[in-house]
């Protein structure tokens, strides 16, 4: 694999880090760096959509018939990469990463030209319905119901951990339409307006302090029949293409990298309490530098994953090792960082958000107060989108074929 850059690969570069020093607000900048939880508030994301939309630079998985940029896969890596350093906020993923991909996939022509437009815009904001409270990690035993009747689908059920569901206006939820069918060939792949009275979500507050995730229940809701993606029981199948692309897709290791950098510029200033500040731990920079190695070595694995993408291979079960990989180095990363701040990194905030005039007052630095609530949400890294387990079960079966 050639590891070096084009000329027209460092000029793009050039062209990123300009726009990203006149276009990244320090707002925006502040607003990413004081969210503790996996998901930017819409307040903060929905500013940087925008900007992003108006550049043309938003949807870098979609194909550029639909609005994607058009990018090789070096010059996503690039811009993902320039992003984490200069510390932009995250994008709204379920929208513009697993459902947009779906519609552009599966979707029909009708689909696609309501839709996919009212994604880039922001003006329809999605949140997923796959867990359920028996269905978790053994998705296919998924029990909501979707019935029709006429020219509409009248679902019944509840789906859990749905995130971001008391913002979204429309959800993606696999349903099951014909409960006679084996487990996996029942399952459908529904679009569900949230603004109607057969939907309720209730919150549930992490051990953060964060509400992001919740409870939604469906109480004969309704969806048209053309809001259906793709045909009855394909559901199982376009849930397997999304899935791939919540493990994979998008390059983890530049983020990764980026924090580790903010750890080391931290603990030059962080005071030890013994003659100098922490950079004078050894136990603490060994353990930093072990995870740089790791994250660099991760590194090189995604860019060599993006090589195979950009010679036609689709996103398949090596997403789920990315997947697996990430999730403990960025859980590693979390605990250094409580270490780090020592007892100033125990405080937990019970207000949110952590940015803006609103922000309650840290205990010793910011970056300390967000230490403990970015450890504890960050525990969900190795549950959501399939638990390690999983993760390691499809790698043995479907890489190692074991």
């Amino acid at each position: 694999m050639d590891m070096s850059f084009s000329a027209e690969d460092l000029a793009f570069r050039e062209e990123v880090r300009d726009f990203l020093e006149a276009k990244l607000s320090p707002r925006l900048r502040e607003g990413a760096a004081c969210t503790p939880s996996v998901f930017v508030e819409p307040d903060i994301t929905r500013d940087w959509q925008s900007i992003l939309n108006e550049k043309g630079w938003l949807a870098t998985m979609w194909p550029q018939e639909y609005g994607g940029p058009g990018w090789t896969a070096t010059q996503k890596y690039i811009f993902e990469k320039e992003c984490a350093i200069a510390g932009a906020p995250a994008l709204p993923v379920l929208g513009l990463k697993l459902v947009g991909p779906v519609i552009c996939k599966f979707g029909t022509p009708a689909q696609k030209a309501h839709f996919l437009p009212r994604i880039l815009s922001g003006e329809d904001y999605w949140c997923q319905g796959y867990s359920e409270p028996g269905a978790g990690s053994d998705l296919a035993s998924l029990k909501t119901k979707a019935e029709r009747k006429g020219d509409k689908y009248v679902v019944n059920g509840s789906k859990i951990w749905t995130t971001h569901a008391h913002h979204a206006n429309w959800i993606f939820a696999l349903v099951r339409t014909n409960p006679e069918a084996k487990k996996q060939e029942g399952i459908s792949f529904l679009l569900i307006p949230m603004d109607q009275p057969g939907i309720s979500v209730t919150p549930i507050v992490t051990m953060a302090n964060d509400h992001e995730v919740n409870a939604t229940f469906f109480d004969n809701a309704e969806s048209r029949v053309e809001n259906l993606i793709g045909e009855e029981g394909q559901g199982w199948t376009i849930a397997k293409y999304l899935l791939e692309n919540e493990r994979g897709g998008s390059c983890a290791a530049p983020a990764l990298l980026a924090e580790l950098d903010r750890i080391e510029a931290w603990a030059k200033e962080e005071p030890s309490g013994v003659n100098g500040a922490m950079d004078h731990d050894p136990i603490l920079m060994q353990r930093l530098a072990r995870l740089r190695m790791e994250a660099q070595a991760f590194e090189i694995t995604e860019l060599r994953i993006l090589a195979e993408l950009a010679k036609g291979r689709p996103a398949g079960p090596q997403t789920s090792l990315i997947k697996l990989v990430s999730a403990n180095i960025r859980q590693s990363i979390d605990e250094l960082t409580v270490d780090l701040f020592a007892y100033d990194g125990l405080q937990l905030p019970t207000s949110r958000p952590l940015y803006g005039n609103e922000a309650p007052e840290p205990v010793g630095s910011r970056e300390a107060q967000l230490a403990l609530p970015t450890y504890l949400n960050g525990r969900a890294w190795t549950i959501f989108g399939g638990s390690d387990e999983v993760q390691k079960t499809i790698i043995a079966k479907q890489v190692l074929g074991l």
